[in-house]
């Protein structure tokens, strides 16, 4: 039988989707006066690679990245993704915008070994967590870069994200080597 024992902490990550950089700016207050203060923030990308969401959110869509400095235990999960499809609800409700979801927030986590997002679908590579909310491995990483599965989408196979989530890696690491200090 295997020792059960408890898993280190991991950087709670939020990707923020919106054509509107007020929409951005808003997740920014509301995730940091919720989950704290950020250890770092991704530039602002182009999000080009489908136009899944163009139905729904618009064209010319907008894709940052958004780490906070408070380390969690990535069994909480579930509970800040349900609290990210409110803030979206909430944001559609109060903003002034045509669109039907003018902001996508995705939270998940980095470790040391692999970026994992949550979300409320289900396919076959995803694990359920619990209320109606999976988590899927997006990237792993191995031999000194991210490696990317058959479902990960476009934009994170992308050279600049992934240089991003090295530099949050990195940091992880480093923040983990003065915990066991």
């Amino acid at each position: 039988m295997g020792e059960i024992v408890k898993h280190q902490p991991v950087f709670l990550i939020a990707a923020i989707t919106s054509r509107y950089e007020g929409a951005l700016q808003w997740t920014i207050e509301r995730t940091t006066d919720q989950w704290g203060k950020l250890a770092l923030q991704s530039p602002v990308y182009d999000f080009t690679e489908t136009d899944f969401y163009t139905r729904t959110m618009g064209t010319d869509l907008k894709k940052q990245f958004l780490v906070f400095d408070q380390m969690i235990d990535p069994g909480e999960l579930a509970p800040t993704k349900i609290q990210s499809n409110n803030w979206e609800l909430e944001y559609a409700r109060q903003a002034v915008h045509s669109q039907e979801r003018p902001l996508n927030i995705d939270p998940g986590y980095i470790s040391e070994a692999k970026l994992v997002l949550a979300t409320t679908k289900d396919r076959d590579h995803r694990i359920y967590l619990q209320d109606g909310i999976f988590a899927e491995v997006t990237l792993h990483f191995r031999g000194k870069q991210w490696t990317s599965s058959r479902w990960t989408y476009p934009d994170y196979q992308r050279a600049d994200f992934q240089a991003f989530f090295t530099g949050c890696r990195n940091l992880l690491r480093e923040r983990l080597r003065k915990s066991r200090q």
